[in-house]
C-alpha cells in the first residue's frame, strides 16, 4: 500500500485519496466487525444463545464510556487536520497531548462509577432474568479494558489525521484478530465461558493500545509530543469537547436506544426477541463497515482541505463520498434481503431465533441505500469544526426520529412498530440532512473565496 502523507490530502485527486484512506479504514472496520461477529458466534454456540442477549446488554455501556475516546479522537483530529492543512504544527501537537489528558481523566472516572453501580445499570440495560447472571459476569471484567480501548480509539482517529490510514488499520486489526484466538483458547479449550469472553476481549484491548503507543514513539507518525503538551489548554479543550460532543452524543443515544430496545423487545417478546435485535445489531456492525470506511476516509480530506481553504476539493470530496458509499450500501441491501435466514443460522441453532430473525433484518435493512447522504453529511460539518450542525445531523436520525418512534408505534402495531421505525426515521433523517448539506455546499462552499 502506498505511503500517504498529511500534504496528500490536499494535492492528490480526490477519488484516488479518499480511496487510499478508505480502503485500510474499510478494512479495519471489517475486522473489527467480523471480530464482534464471530465473536457472537462462538458464545452463542459454545456457551448459550442467552449469553448473546447477555453480550448485547453489556455493549451499550462499555461502548458509551470508550466512545469518550473516540469522541475526544475525532473532535482533535479535526482540530489536526485543519491544523496540518493551515501549517501550524504547535497546535496540533498541543492539541494531541490535551487528547490524551481527557481521555484518562473521564474513562477511568466513568469505569469506576461503572462499576459500583454495576447491578443497578445491568438491570437497567435490559439485562432481566436468565440473562442477568452471564451479563453481569461479561460487564464486571470487560469494564477493566475500557480505558485502554479508549485511548486506543482517540489514538487511532489521529493516526488517520496524519493521513497514515494503513496504522489505523493495523490498530484495527490487532485487537480483532487477538480477541477471536484468546475466545477460541479461553472458552472452547479451557472452557471459562463468560468469564473467558470477557478476558479474551479486554487482553485484545490491552494489545491494541499498545500498537497505538509505539506507533507514536516510532519514525512513523509525525506528531511528537512533550510532556508541556499534557496540560489542558482551555481554548482547545473546549473545541475538542464542542466537536467530541457529536461523537459521545451519537453513542449517548446509541446506548439509550438499547435501553429502550432491550427493555421493549423483552416485554413484547421475551429472551427471544432480544437474541434476534443483538443478531440484527452485529449485522449493523458488520454489514456497513465499507460504507463507514468511506465515511473515515472522508473526515481527514474535508478537514484538511477546507483548513487550506481548497473549497472545490471538499465539494468534490463530497460528492465522490456519497457516490462511492451509495453504491456500496445498495450491495449490501441486497445480500440482506436475500440471505437473512442463513445469516441468522450461523449465530445460533435456536429455531425460534430463526424463525423470528430474518423478517426483522429485512425491516432493519430496507432504507440502507439511501443511508449515506444521512452519514457524509453529517460528518462533514463535525469535520470542518462546525459542531452545531454536525450535532444536530447526526442526532436526526435516533434521537429525533427512532427513539420516539419505538415509543409510539408499537402502542399500535406491536412489536412489528419497532422494527419498521428503523426504515422510516432512516428515511426522515436523510430528507432532513440532504436539505442542509445541499445549503451548505451553495452558501459556503460555492460563495466561499478561494
Amino acid at each position: 500500500m502506498a505511503k500517504v502523507s498529511a500534504q496528500d490530502l490536499g494535492s492528490q485527486p480526490i477519488g484516488k485519496i479518499l480511496i487510499k484512506q478508505a480502503v485500510p479504514a474499510s478494512i479495519g472496520i471489517l475486522v473489527m466487525s467480523l471480530n464482534i461477529l464471530v465473536d457472537t458466534i462462538f458464545v452463542g454456540h459454545w456457551i448459550g444463545s442467552t449469553a448473546i442477549a447477555a453480550i448485547n446488554v453489556v455493549l451499550p455501556v462499555s461502548f458509551f464510556i470508550a466512545a469518550l475516546g473516540m469522541a475526544i479522537g475525532i473532535g482533535g483530529s479535526s482540530i489536526i487536520s485543519r491544523a496540518l492543512g493551515a501549517n501550524s504544527k504547535d497546535k496540533a501537537l498541543k492539541t494531541f497531548g490535551n487528547q490524551i489528558t481527557l481521555t484518562l481523566l473521564l474513562t477511568i472516572t466513568l469505569v469506576a462509577v461503572g462499576l459500583y453501580f454495576a447491578d443497578a445499570i445491568i438491570l437497567s440495560f435490559g439485562g432481566k432474568g436468565a440473562i442477568f447472571e452471564p451479563a453481569k459476569i461479561y460487564y464486571t471484567i470487560v469494564l477493566y479494558g475500557v480505558p485502554f480501548l479508549a485511548l486506543s480509539m482517540m489514538g487511532n482517529t489521529v493516526i488517520r489525521a496524519e493521513g497514515k490510514p494503513k496504522f489505523a488499520m493495523y490498530a484495527m486489526m490487532i485487537p480483532s484478530v487477538s480477541n477471536l484466538l484468546l475466545d477460541y483458547i479461553f472458552i472452547n479449550v479451557l472452557g471459562y465461558g463468560m468469564e473467558g469472553a470477557a478476558w479474551a476481549t479486554s487482553i485484545s484491548y490491552i494489545l491494541c493500545f499498545i500498537f497505538i503507543i509505539w506507533f507514536f514513539v516510532s519514525k512513523h507518525s509525525e506528531l511528537k509530543i512533550k510532556p508541556s503538551h499534557f496540560g489542558l489548554n482551555p481554548a482547545i479543550v473546549s473545541e475538542i469537547s464542542s466537536l467530541g460532543f457529536v461523537t459521545l452524543a451519537r453513542q449517548a443515544v446509541v446506548s439509550v436506544t438499547y435501553l429502550f430496545m432491550n427493555n421493549i423487545l423483552f416485554n413484547l417478546g421475551g429472551e427471544i426477541s432480544v437474541t434476534a435485535y443483538a443478531i440484527v445489531g452485529r449485522m449493523l456492525m458488520f454489514a456497513m463497515f465499507p460504507v463507514l470506511g468511506i465515511t473515515q476516509g472522508f473526515l481527514p480530506i474535508a478537514g484538511f482541505n477546507y483548513g487550506a481553504q481548497n473549497y472545490d476539493r471538499v465539494r468534490e470530496s463530497i460528492n465522490k463520498a456519497i457516490i462511492y458509499a451509495t453504491i456500496l450500501s445498495t450491495c449490501i441491501f441486497l445480500v440482506l434481503m436475500v440471505f437473512p435466514e442463513a445469516i441468522t443460522r450461523m449465530f445460533t441453532t435456536d429455531l425460534d431465533v430463526i424463525q423470528q430473525t430474518p423478517n426483522d433484518m429485512r425491516w432493519v435493512f430496507a432504507a440502507t441505500p439511501i443511508i449515506a447522504i444521512q452519514l457524509i453529511g453529517a460528518a462533514y460539518f463535525q469535520s470542518i469544526g462546525k459542531a452545531i450542525p454536525a450535532l444536530l445531523l447526526t442526532l436526526t436520525r435516533q434521537g429525533f426520529f427512532f427513539i420516539p418512534l419505538i415509543l409510539i408505534l408499537p402502542q399500535f402495531y406491536g412489536e412489528l412498530g419497532v422494527w419498521i421505525s428503523f426504515p422510516i426515521s432512516d428515511v426522515l433523517s436523510t430528507i432532513v440532512t440532504a436539505y442542509f448539506l445541499n445549503r451548505e455546499v451553495k452558501t459556503t462552499l460555492i460563495n466561499q473565496p478561494v
